[in-house]
């Protein structure tokens, strides 16, 4: 019986109209579970990490690394208010560092480090479509199928988390929030001995289409994680967090959805307010 209505269905939709609206559907369930939502923290469901962090009580470390013009730095500060925090923002692009600047103007307990993060120190190019992009990557992209072209790249200088938390005296990290378009593992590996003394909390970071061209899959942060103890869940755009347990295939899609790594098991999700 099931084959005969498994059968029936795929004859039924073997047309045009049918898979289009099917597509559709499949949209709209990407979107409730924040997979190509965007990559705006007010709507990925991403302040849910920073509202859990707001009520432990205590002096927060956080990592902006991937600043941009400081988009994320002005809702973390928000959504903190007067928690005392210390706010470490990396970006390496010049001209969207001038921006970042300028957002973070009369902030208190932020920190602005005009450098990249990565595997090792040293300087590397970096590849984007116009100054101050938010898809600039050290990666050069291929976007040409949406009109995109990354034509522009300047040098710039990239130190490893590690390094700078030794010459910080920087013993734990709360958040190490990732925005570095497809290059998160090579952030992480350069923070092997902060991972070694257990001394990151959480880890926010995105996976999609720079992960094409990066050539990297959630598979390799599943490992990288789970060789380390931690768990990762995907957020929802309303901040639910929808824990994953063992790896499989399926997770592997390349329209932008928002992921958090832990250190324990996640017994219940943060409650939405702030």
């Amino acid at each position: 019986m099931r084959r005969f209505i498994a059968s029936l269905a795929s004859a039924l939709t073997a047309n045009q109209f049918a898979q289009t609206y099917l597509m559709k559907g499949t949209r709209v369930a990407e979107y409730l579970m924040d997979v190509g939502v965007g990559s705006a923290v007010e709507t990925s469901g991403e302040v849910s990490v920073l509202q859990r962090l707001k009520r432990s009580g205590s002096e927060l470390v956080v990592f902006g690394v991937g600043s941009n013009k400081g988009q994320y730095l002005r809702v973390a500060s928000e959504v903190l208010g007067s928690v005392p925090r210390q706010i470490h923002c990396f970006e390496p692009s010049k001209q969207a560092w001038t921006c970042l600047c300028e957002s973070a103007q009369g902030m208190h307990g932020v920190t602005l480090c005009n450098v990249g993060l990565g595997r090792e120190a040293g300087e590397r190019i970096l590849y984007t479509d116009k100054v101050g992009s938010t898809l600039a990557s050290l990666t050069k992209r291929r976007l040409d199928h949406f009109g995109v072209r990354f034509s522009a790249q300047e040098t710039v200088c990239i130190e490893t988390l590690d390094n700078y938390c030794r010459d910080h005296m920087i013993a734990h990290i709360d958040l190490l929030k990732l925005d570095v378009e497809g290059r998160e593992l090579d952030v992480l590996a350069g923070a092997s001995e902060m991972f070694r003394n257990n001394a990151i909390r959480f880890v926010a970071f995105e996976f999609g289409g720079c992960n094409i061209d990066t050539r990297t899959f959630l598979q390799d942060y599943y490992y990288f994680f789970a060789d380390r103890g931690m768990r990762i869940a995907r957020i929802t755009p309303s901040g639910y967090w929808v824990e994953i347990g063992d790896y499989s295939e399926i997770y592997e899609q390349f329209r932008k959805a928002t992921f958090v790594a832990y250190s324990a098991p996640l017994r219940h999700n943060p409650p939405a307010d702030s």
